[in-house]
């Protein structure tokens, strides 16, 4: 019984969740900002070859 109620008060799985949930939520934000920012450069680089061909 001692066991199941130590089980129940030990928090440090619950903080180890946490933590990888937030630093899940914080890699997908970097993705998707990264993303959009390569589309954006590949754009830009797309127009400069362009300007130099001509």
């Amino acid at each position: 019984m001692k066991f199941i109620n130590k089980l129940i008060r030990n928090e440090d799985g619950a903080t180890a969740i946490e933590y990888g949930l937030i630093a899940a939520l914080i890699a997908v934000a970097a993705i998707t900002a990264m993303q959009g920012l390569g589309d954006q450069l590949g754009a830009t680089f797309n127009e400069v070859s362009d300007e130099m061909k001509g």
